[in-house]
């Protein structure tokens, strides 16, 4: 039996039509053909891509659009308008492009770096605040720059918005040229086939219509868009490929939709809950509250939570001691203020979700137990204070106010501070600084220094509750004349002179965990975003537009002649691979024809 064809190698068609458009024929006839062969060879490979076509060589530049400035207003009028006219269409195909897409698209992570390395006004204004002190000749610049709030700044909005318009701009018209693509057939085959880059030819005794009904029931089979046109088959597939990369650029305008929907309508807020206390979700109960352009706080979730018990497990020894194993807060929750109370426990990435919102555990702490008697032995003050953790051992500072309640020995209305430092495992006395050892309560010593005068609450400005100011404070002094201060073990009291009072560390030791409440409307869109960008750029980056013809005429011999020929959109080794198969599986329905025997010449010997 005949061996089955196998293509030749690949051969570049611009060496083929070079070659035959330098050669100085003298015959016009083959001249003209040359350049309809070239012309159907464009055709073949033409609509490969839906990517917006330079502009040819010849039109007019930006600039430059065509028409002379007749004299007169009229005149001037129309060049106005036409220019105009020529420049806006020179910048919407410009914004348009892919090219200018893809620079917006770095300029706008590019621009995202700063939110992450600067500390922002809409996050926490307390460490703008701390870096506008600490940067006292940076911090102009910044404010100018709109580095304290970039993603509400002017030139990140502007970005964002002409990416936007420049992703909608280039697929818009591609959708349409790929349905399009979708709706018409396949481009007919060009008269020279052996000038594309994958070719294989044969002859064979079936007879061509044989030939061509077999070649389209296999491509068909092989999910060919295939048809027939003259004496030949066409067919094309690949089409995910433009698919995917419009999916991908559709991904990207969800995506930003997505955001901006996020930014528009979200809210968070935090709120710090000692262990037995509870938050309802309403505007007051935040410790801050940042919400969206377009949110109404009306819109707010009735729902409310009690923290029931917070408990936390460190590793007890090893090289990992007292890392966190486990932080977990046991909550009551109602969704109404009529709706039957439920129980869940909230940790460490796994919130609770109510109603659209989620309530994340995001910190912890210890809130000693202080009371603060007056001069005549009254309690002013009495209760948790919670204090923040500064180090992986929970070493936590903070401040005691007492602001009303209080009198001294004479009667008279004054206010108490106290700065405070907590210790849930001291290292014991005369053992380095004042640090803690573990983050459990094994050993907790609180430190206490007094103050008496103005809070300075009565100015109407906000302060940090969790610090002191004692700028019109006045010191208690011990009896070297020294500020009064006294570390204390629970139950112990620190006497305040002159018969001012008391402060009592007592025994109990209450803990806080820190929440934060969050209503992120755009994150499932966005998700779906992602998914989907990360489809689209799969199926364009490994599927490959490719086109494939097969001839059968029959040759002056009578024996039919099979041409097939595949193009594909860049070049790729997995064409000839896949033009070879088709081939072989199309020879096993029309084998090669046997040679005919050669004739002996008269006289020859036999």
């Amino acid at each position: 039996m005949p061996d089955r064809p196998v293509p030749p190698p690949a051969e570049d068609p611009r060496e083929k039509r070079e070659g035959t458009l330098v050669t100085n024929s003298p015959d016009p006839a083959k001249a003209d053909t040359a350049v309809a062969d070239d012309r159907e060879l464009s055709e073949a490979g033409s609509q490969l891509s839906t990517a917006p076509l330079d502009t040819p060589e010849g039109q007019s530049v930006p600039g430059s659009f065509g028409g002379v400035r007749k004299p007169g207003l009229g005149g001037a009028l129309a060049w106005t308008w036409r220019e105009c006219a020529g420049w806006a269409r020179w910048f919407w195909r410009q914004l348009t492009s892919m090219r200018v897409a893809l620079i917006l698209l770095f300029l706008l992570s590019f621009g995202a770096i700063p939110g992450s390395l600067i500390p922002q006004t809409g996050i926490d204004e307390l460490k703008v605040e701390e870096f506008r002190e600490a940067h006292e000749t940076l911090s102009p610049i910044y404010d100018k720059l709109g580095l304290f709030n970039v993603y509400s700044s002017v030139w990140f909005s502007a970005i964002y918005i002409l990416l936007f318009v420049s992703l909608i701009g280039c697929i818009v018209p591609r959708t349409w040229q790929f349905v399009g693509q979708l709706r018409g057939r396949p481009p007919r085959a060009p008269r020279r086939l052996d000038r594309l880059p994958a070719y294989a030819t044969w002859r064979t005794e079936a007879d061509p219509e044989e030939v061509r009904e077999a070649a389209l029931g296999l491509l068909r089979k092989r999910r060919f868009r295939a048809d027939r046109a003259g004496d030949a088959v066409s067919a094309e597939k690949g089409f995910l490929r433009e698919a995917g990369n419009l999916m991908f650029h559709v991904s990207l305008i969800v995506i930003l939709v997505a955001f901006g929907i996020g930014q528009l309508y979200k809210y968070e807020g935090g709120k710090l809950i000692v262990q037995g206390d509870g938050f309802s979700n309403t505007l007051t109960q935040f410790d801050d509250f940042k919400p969206g352009s377009l949110f109404d706080t009306e819109d707010l979730p009735p729902f409310s939570f009690t923290l029931d018990k917070f408990s936390g497990t460190y590793e007890p020894s090893g090289p990992q001691r007292g890392t966190p194993r486990t932080f977990e807060a046991d909550v009551t929750y109602t969704e109404s203020p009529d709706a039957a109370p439920k129980k869940q426990t909230i940790e460490v990435n796994r919130p609770l979700e109510i109603d659209g919102s989620k309530v994340y555990l995001i910190s912890h702490g210890y809130a000693p137990v202080v009371t603060v008697r007056d001069g005549r032995g009254e309690v002013a003050f009495k209760g948790p204070v919670p204090l923040l953790p500064i180090d992986a051992n929970f070493t936590s500072t903070g401040a005691i106010k007492v602001l009303d309640g209080y009198r001294d020995k004479d009667g008279e209305k004054t206010q108490l501070g106290f700065n405070a430092f907590f210790v849930p495992t001291f290292a014991g006395e005369g053992k380095g600084e004042m640090f803690s050892q573990f983050p459990a309560l094994n050993f907790p010593v609180l430190a206490l220094s007094a103050y008496h005068g103005s809070l300075g609450v009565d100015s109407g400005l906000p302060q940090n509750v969790y610090q002191l100011d004692t700028s019109k404070m006045t010191e208690f002094k011990d009896e070297n004349g020294e500020l009064l201060k006294q570390r204390m073990l629970p139950g112990e009291t620190m006497e305040l002179p002159d018969g001012m009072g008391s402060v009592t560390f007592e025994k109990e030791i209450e803990e806080w965990a820190s929440f934060q409440v969050s209503h992120q409307p755009g994150s499932g869109l966005a998700l779906a975003g992602a998914v989907a960008a990360i489809a689209g750029l799969a199926g364009s980056l490994f599927i490959q537009r490719r086109r494939v013809w097969v001839r059968a005429v029959r040759g002056d011999d009578g024996v039919t002649v099979v041409e097939m020929a595949g193009l594909g959109r860049s070049e790729s080794a997995k064409l000839p691979e896949e033009l070879a198969e088709l081939a072989g599986d199309l020879h096993d329905r029309a084998p090669t024809a046997a040679e005919p025997e050669a004739v002996p010449s008269e006289g020859a010997e036999k």
